[in-house]
């Protein structure tokens, strides 16, 4: 393994390779990879790489989240011409990386980047540079502070940011003959992360129809040892699910376990695309919805249910992300903690039509069992054992 220092850069020996951003457990972080041209800056938001756009230049650069890092998978191949260089960032909400420790850069195959981040008063980091030099693709840890958080490093390479939505004023009468402005497009940084305080959010579209609405779940897969030799632990198995019901009343679950996949073109107009049995996927577990019949819909309760392993919610450091197009993403961490160590459900978010609009609830309770979780919220179905 060959460790660069902050300054230091080597020959990539491939032309594809992962980026692994090791984070902290829980660490608020977003990490964002920038293409830029030779002045230094991107040429569009189609040049940034963030939790909003996880994939630029056709597959170029592709953003991968899990729960213990945030991964960019390249293929250089792909990178136009007239590329530079991609800068690799980190920022934070609130706060400065004086907070964060263990932060850690490693390259496949075999080259790690540490970051020091003690005394660090910014909220963003620079975090190295893949660049060509004489037809030779290099990388360079960089490790260089930034004033101010995500907006304000987009904005210093050239990224147009959304302003926050605001009443219209009257449009002023356009000149005889002119030709109206074409409005450059601008990058959505916006996503909202529910909390106690700041427990729910609305989201509106006027014709009711919200299009593919994807749901990741995501886990710490990396128990703490225990037990002789430290094995006394087995990797948890997070499952995904929801309990669904209609206007019409009809009501059901879509999950694993019986086989309950779903379907997203018929009713349920809901699917569990795919279920991470070996607890290994870096992208967790993916639900997916038919947006466009949420008029039909009257509610959905998203939740995670261990199916193996002991039931210790406080490791798992899970996080619900929803994903729906045009509107902001939404985060729902499961950090509350549990009182039983039988609780082996977590009712996570509540979705619900609100005339035609998606209210979004934090939930974040905890039971022992999908009748317990039924009981709760009043589902009234028929439960039996079952598996996957």
């Amino acid at each position: 393994m060959t460790t660069l220092a902050m300054g230091a850069n080597a020959p990539l020996p491939s032309l594809t390779f992962e980026l692994d951003v090791l984070l902290p457990q829980g660490s608020p972080i977003d990490v964002t990879a920038l293409q830029l041209y030779a002045n230094g800056k991107v040429r569009g938001d189609g040049d940034m790489c963030f939790f909003n756009q996880k994939t630029i230049g056709g597959g170029a650069v592709t953003l991968k989240v899990s729960a213990d890092k945030q991964s960019f998978v390249f293929d250089l191949a792909k990178v136009g011409a007239d590329v530079d260089k991609i800068v690799v960032n980190a920022t934070l909400d609130n706060g400065a990386f004086s907070s964060v420790r263990d932060l850690k850069l490693v390259a496949s195959p075999g080259i790690e980047m540490p970051v020091d981040t003690s005394g660090r008063s910014e909220a963003a980091l620079i975090l190295c540079e893949i660049y060509r030099r004489n037809d030779q693709w290099k990388i360079r840890n960089v490790s260089q502070g930034f004033n101010g958080g995500l907006q304000a490093l987009a904005e210093h390479f050239g990224v147009e940011v959304a302003a926050p939505a605001a009443q219209p004023s009257p449009a002023p009468s356009a000149k005889p003959g002119s030709v109206p402005e074409t409005p450059r497009s601008t990058v959505n940084l916006s996503k909202v992360s529910l909390t106690k305080q700041e427990s729910t959010i609305s989201l509106k579209k006027d014709d009711g129809k919200f299009g593919r609405i994807r749901v990741n779940l995501n886990w710490n897969q990396k128990p703490k040892p225990g037990g002789f030799f430290g094995m006394g632990k087995r990797s948890i198995d997070l499952d995904l699910g929801a309990f669904i019901e209609f206007q019409t009343g009809e009501k059901g679950v879509v999950q694993a376990l019986g086989n309950s996949f779903g379907d997203l073109n018929n009713m349920p107009f809901t699917k569990l695309m795919a279920d991470d049995r070996s607890g290994t996927s870096a992208d967790g577990e993916w639900l997916e919805i038919n947006g466009d019949a949420w008029p039909s819909f009257r509610r959905i309760l998203i939740v995670a249910f261990i199916y193996e392993g002991v039931a210790n919610w406080q490791e798992t450091d899970g996080v619900i992300r929803m994903m729906v197009p045009g509107q902001p993403e939404i985060e729902v961490r499961m950090n509350e903690l549990s009182t039983s160590r039988k609780d082996v459900m977590c009712a996570v978010a509540l979705l619900e039509n609100d005339n035609n609009q998606i209210r979004v609830s934090r939930e974040v309770r905890f039971f022992n069992g999908h009748e317990q979780v039924d009981r709760a919220y009043g589902w009234g179905l028929a439960w039996r054992a079952g598996r996957k």
